[in-house]
């Protein structure tokens, strides 16, 4: 579904990603992990088109998606769910889950039922249902995670990047987040996560990266990489 092939990108003269190739499966959760500053959150970015790729290749479906504007890419089916959540904080909960339809409304891409599926994003998160008249910038951290996933999915999209979320969330709601993705994989939405919570992480993905310094430096079934000595006692903890 997704294919990335020695992708370099980074700011200004600053290179940040080092030829990193990765592929997501149709249906399948991969996991991106490492160390704060590992390049994790550009990766993700150089993929939405938040940043141009240098060099390499991204594809989508098939389709050379490297170094389109964002809002192509969303045309093509890719959601990105950002680091720091960023809802449209002067705008009610619906109308933030109607601007991630906003490309199927316009026709850009095929609209199926939008209706339908805000309704399936008010039953996947119910507390959304409960406030979907108040202001984005009124709800709690947790909440707001809750809307950007959510905005994200009403995309319907074919492969959704999903970068930290569970940033600055309260135990309870980190569970709760990760139980989402759970419920997400279950129903074979393609996504690429990116967390630092990498035992979490590890324990829902069907698959797993780690990046160093901008590289690729393991990678393997979650499962394996859960057990593999470096990865543990780099990102895992001697207690994992």
């Amino acid at each position: 579904m997704l294919n990335v092939e020695k992708l370099v990108a980074g700011y200004g003269k600053v290179e940040v990603l080092r030829e990193v190739s990765l592929d997501v499966p149709e249906g399948a959760l991969v996991t991106l992990i490492g160390s704060n500053g590992a390049g994790k959150t550009t990766t993700l970015r150089a993929l939405s088109g938040m940043i141009a790729p240098w060099s390499g290749r991204v594809v989508l479906d098939g389709a050379e998606i490297g170094g389109l504007p964002p809002h192509e890419i969303a045309r093509r089916g890719m959601a990105h769910s950002p680091e720091g959540r960023r809802v449209f904080a002067t705008l009610p909960v619906q109308d933030n889950l109607l601007l991630g339809a906003f490309t199927r409304i316009t026709g850009s891409r095929p609209k199926g039922d939008v209706a339908a599926d805000l309704d399936r994003m008010f039953a996947l998160f119910p507390r959304l249902a409960e406030r979907r008249a108040q202001l984005a910038g009124t709800l709690s951290g947790g909440e707001q995670q809750m809307l950007a996933m959510a905005r994200a999915l009403m995309l319907n999209p074919r492969v959704l990047l999903l970068d930290e979320p569970s940033m600055g969330l309260a135990p309870r709601l980190v569970e709760e987040v990760f139980s989402t993705v759970a419920r997400l994989k279950a129903e074979r939405v393609t996504m690429l996560l990116v967390e630092q919570f990498a035992a979490a992480a590890l324990d829902v993905a069907d698959f797993g990266y780690v990046l160093e310094n901008g590289r690729v430096t393991a990678s393997g079934p979650a499962s394996a990489l859960k057990n593999d000595p470096a990865v543990r006692a780099a990102y895992l903890g001697q207690a994992h």
